[in-house]
């Protein structure tokens, strides 16, 4: 179990619905309602990652972040 003695899908299931609900102003309600394919829809219309683009690791945006500073 991991935290507050949840297990880890609860507790990331848990994180994913309060960031979501702070990118897109959405109650917890709406989050829990939506499907996964309308919550893919609404991100990637907000500028998320599509399955074209792809998401962006750590690594790369270290990368990044290093070749601006010293670009």
């Amino acid at each position: 179990m991991s935290e507050a003695g949840q297990r880890p899908f609860a507790a990331g299931a848990g994180r994913l619905a309060g960031r979501v609900c702070l990118l897109l102003d959405w109650s917890p309600g709406r989050f829990w309602h939506a499907t996964p394919e309308e919550l893919r829809a609404v991100l990637e219309a907000a500028g998320g990652a599509s399955e074209t683009t792809g998401a962006i690791d750590r690594r790369t945006i270290d990368a990044m972040m290093e070749r601006e500073r010293n670009g």
